[in-house]
């Protein structure tokens, strides 16, 4: 029986003590080979597609000023990197390492840190202009200084932890229904297999859907301090 059911996100392994599961995020890199083909497949060439469709998208929300110019690789490659930890965190065996704040704040972190201080000290007058939004009221500025400052700190937390609860949601769920296989009967194994694989079906629409939103959050943000 399992002493905490947190344990399964635990990154330690059995494999001579030492902790090897974050190997695991570097398992995208195998992918990589596909464009130094002659012919690409068609898994290289759908996946070319995607990308093609989020340079655009992410190149029109930058505003496609000049400063911008190759930025959007940056987020494609973010996109990347979190989508395919967050689909194999769905075979079995395989570590989760999107669902540890560890990682997950060292992708916002210097991602904010690195808008932050551009904004500041290259768009010092923007930055204060956009502390106050438009038509607000001279009693209301003191207020709205304070709470946007508050929401510009919180940022890489709220973009660490969404991502991290997600994915820990949907196994910790996955985890309790399984738990209960052995204590029911033979009649609810079917339905119960059937609810695996609607939240197995979930999780991979959640682990599309949150990569998406990171980048495309990282992406507002950065357009902000141009």
């Amino acid at each position: 029986m399992m002493n905490n059911l947190f344990s399964i996100f635990d990154p330690s392994t059995n494999i001579f003590n030492l902790p090897l599961n974050w190997i695991s995020t570097f398992i995208g890199l195998m992918f990589i080979p596909y464009s130094f083909w002659l012919i690409p497949n068609r898994q290289f060439i759908f996946w070319n597609f995607i990308l093609n469709k989020l340079h655009t998208e992410f190149k029109l929300l930058m505003n496609s000023n000049s400063n911008s110019k190759g930025s959007t690789f940056i987020f494609i490659s973010m996109f990347s990197f979190i989508l395919f930890n967050n689909f194999l965190g769905l075979f079995p065996y395989i570590f989760t390492s999107t669902s540890h704040l560890t990682l997950t704040l060292s992708i916002s972190l210097p991602l904010w840190l690195s808008f932050m201080l551009y904004g500041w000290l290259n768009n010092t007058q923007h930055m204060f202009i956009h502390m106050i939004p438009q038509e607000t009221p001279t009693v209301l500025m003191p207020f709205m200084v304070l709470i946007e400052t508050i929401s510009n700190i919180i940022r890489p937390g709220t973009l660490a932890v969404r991502l991290t609860a997600n994915m820990i949601a949907g196994h910790l769920l996955m985890t309790l229904l399984s738990g209960t296989g052995p204590s029911i009967s033979n009649y609810f194994i079917i339905m119960l297999i059937l609810i695996q694989i609607l939240l197995l079906i979930l999780e991979s629409a959640v682990a599309i859907i949150q990569s998406y939103v990171i980048a495309i959050l990282s992406t507002l943000y950065s357009s902000e301090v141009n």
